[in-house]
């Protein structure tokens, strides 16, 4: 590597690094001051505030929104090297601007490797304790508000019902159907279940069933039995959604194909998925905006460049957001969905890089 190479690689990370630490600090201020009401309220201590929930929080917010910090860190370092004459001395001593760009981009390597990391492996478990810390003493206690849920436990068996009670265990208007060969063979419809935890059993009330043996039909009702069903639990729908951050890559896809087994919606879940991936890829295409739009020097200076360059990062992350909630609302293909962003500010970016000074 060339000294000029180090020399742009220090500041980068450097940059970004002091960037995301001083603005982390303002963020736990005014979080802490949010949330001061609810701390007292429910007596949480002082040991539990700041190391199971600020100290997990942090990598979580910094990894959230770390596009806007990388390309606020391009934007001023570059910005800088702009105002003081260094960009036009590096150009004019016959380095390319396309090799210029090669330390920016293995910065961004560096920090795309380091977000992919923790979005996969070293934030799911560090979200574990922060979401456990929020139930507790912030949000809360969880209500299930699925209404009129179908579901497959198995192959060729199916459950519904109308709304559930995840605090007490109870499903009303419930119904079990299993189907052979496409034939419906059994079916049992209750007023409501109720799971008995010290049984690990199903309560049925006010039960109607019906079995089906070719033409001949059997009807037998009754007023309380109890019974298991296949994959039905009720932890599964005493789960807060966001509990799938706290899934690793692997556990993730495992937990995406039981629910697709079950017929269950997955897109909130692909969403996570895939998004994984997408955050830290739009590190290389930030890049290329920043470098590429802040080399120039221009009149205005670094202040017009930052606020420029917030801006657009802000937009980004602001796209990002709409197209994750529309893909999760099932009305788009999710992958594309998730990566349109990338690819309208991918095509942004080779825009602005044939405009940058050669």
């Amino acid at each position: 590597m060339r000294i000029l190479d180090k020399y742009i690689i220090k500041n980068f990370l450097g940059t970004f690094f002091y960037t995301i630490s001083l603005i982390l600090v303002i963020v736990i201020v005014f979080d802490i001051s949010e949330k001061i009401d609810d701390f007292i309220e429910k007596q949480a201590p002082m040991q539990a505030i700041f190391f199971e929930y600020y100290i997990y929080f942090i990598p979580y917010f910094a990894n959230l929104f770390s596009p806007l910090f990388i390309f606020i860190a391009v934007i001023f370092f570059t910005s800088r090297l702009a105002s003081r004459t260094e960009i036009t001395a590096i150009l004019s001593s016959g380095v390319s601007f396309k090799r210029l760009m090669v330390p920016y981009m293995i910065s961004a390597t560096i920090l795309a490797s380091l977000s992919t990391l923790l979005n996969n492996f070293i934030i799911p478990p560090a979200n574990a304790k922060r979401l456990q810390f929020e139930w507790t003493y912030i949000n809360n206690p969880f209500r299930y508000a699925g209404k009129n849920v179908h579901a497959q436990t198995s192959p060729g068996e199916f459950i519904y019902f109308e709304s559930f009670n995840n605090q007490r265990g109870i499903a009303y208007k419930f119904s079990y159907e299993r189907f052979e060969e496409n034939e419906l063979k059994f079916k049992l419809m209750a007023d409501h279940i109720k799971w008995d935890s010290l049984e690990q059993k199903w309560i049925v009330r006010n039960y109607h069933i019906r079995t089906i043996d070719g033409m001949k039909e059997t009807v037998i009702t009754g007023a309380e039995m109890d019974t298991t069903f296949r994959n039905f639990d009720p932890a599964d729908y005493s789960k807060r959604v966001t509990l799938i951050e706290t899934l690793n890559y692997f556990e993730l896809n495992n937990y995406i194909e039981e629910q697709k087994s079950k017929g269950s919606q997955i897109e909130y879940y692909l969403v996570e998925k895939y998004k994984r991936f997408s955050l830290p890829f739009a590190t290389f295409i930030l890049t290329i905006i920043g470098v590429s739009f802040s080399s120039r020097k221009v009149r205005g200076g670094i202040g017009l460049h930052i606020a420029i360059g917030t801006l657009i990062s802000f937009s980004y992350i602001l796209f990002m957001q709409v197209a994750n909630t529309y893909a999760a609302s099932g009305n788009a293909p999710v992958l594309l969905a998730v990566w349109t962003p990338n690819i309208i500010f991918g095509i942004l970016s080779l825009i602005v890089l044939r405009m940058a000074p050669k």
